[in-house]
């Protein structure tokens, strides 16, 4: 294989409770990215589209990751990748994830697969690690593996991926702001009451077991975040209101989509979603904020190829 087109998709990370630990990836909102292999054993960006991103190969996630992979591999050929990002970088919908775990899908396939996706997803965290300073494997791993991801484990690595009811739903608005992943983290708190953690693991396990049944209504009573979402919220302009909206159309939960400004609701079927997208719609219409929103099912398959 010398050529290579994939599709990455954008994932939604934390799901309310699970910080750092839940994702799943959305099923139409992507990037596309070509591999092409060369004989010049480097690796070279010959496009972007659809952000302003560096071409600095040490600098930018997809590059870094492939040069990262080929070195790793004693490969004796190079890439030439071009990306396609298909939203915004800083929305919270997993930018710098879809570029680096789509990255590291492509140059496996190049390589002829000698990596697992355990390995895949290693790579792929050390792409977001570059790009945001912190090597969360919750994006990169919903991406890689499709569908709801938990990491059990960071040391060591340990994903396991869990089952999606038929019917759920996501709808998602993307407020046409920027909220950057560390000043998201700097205003979480470093110390949690041991009750409120108590709660927040138990929401994890309810969510998981929800999952696991189909039980719908266990899933939206723990689609609950005591933790983040507080201090995050502020971050986003009226999320108190698009929240509320959501619930109030029959949505199962909303929060905030990584470390935002993305928020996401989740739903049971595709007409409580419609009702969910046009009351979000509705709440943040003449607000002064551009912003984008769609309605997806939950990709199962994640990274494919696409030629």
């Amino acid at each position: 294989m010398d050529y290579l087109k994939i599709f990455s998709p954008a994932t939604v990370a934390n799901v309310s409770c699970g910080f750092d630990s839940l994702g799943f990836a959305v099923d139409n909102i992507g990037d596309e990215m070509t591999f092409v292999k060369t004989p010049h054993q480097r690796v070279e960006i010959t496009n972007i589209t659809g952000a302003d991103l560096t071409y600095d190969v040490d600098k930018n996630a997809a590059s870094a990751v492939v040069q990262k992979m080929l070195q790793e591999a004693n490969a004796d050929f190079g890439i030439n990748l071009t990306i396609h990002k298909g939203f915004s970088p800083g929305s919270g919908l997993g930018s710098s994830a879809a570029s680096a775990a789509g990255a590291a899908f492509g140059a496996n396939k190049l390589l002829g697969n000698i990596y697992n996706n355990i390995e895949l997803t290693k790579f792929a965290m050390f792409g977001e690690e570059v790009a945001c300073g912190s090597p969360i494997a919750d994006n990169v791993a919903a991406a890689i593996y499709g569908g709801f991801v938990l990491i059990k484990s960071y040391e060591p690595l340990d994903i396991i991926k869990l089952p999606v009811p038929n019917e759920l739903r996501v709808v998602a608005i993307h407020p046409q702001i920027e909220v950057k992943t560390k000043d998201a983290r700097d205003v979480l708190p470093k110390n949690i009451p041991l009750k409120d953690a108590v709660t927040q693991w138990a929401n994890v396990g309810g969510l998981i077991s929800g999952l696991h049944t189909n039980d719908y209504k266990l899933i939206s009573n723990s689609l609950v975040d005591i933790i983040v979402e507080p201090h995050r919220k502020n971050l986003i302009p009226f999320f108190d209101d698009v929240k509320e909206a959501a619930k109030k159309a029959g949505a199962l939960g909303a929060g905030i989509s990584g470390s935002g400004p993305t928020i996401f609701a989740l739903c049971k079927g595709d007409e409580i979603a419609k009702n969910v997208y046009n009351a979000v719609e509705k709440s943040y219409r003449n607000k002064g904020i551009d912003f984008e929103l769609f309605i997806s099912k939950i990709n199962h398959e994640g990274i494919k190829i696409l030629e």
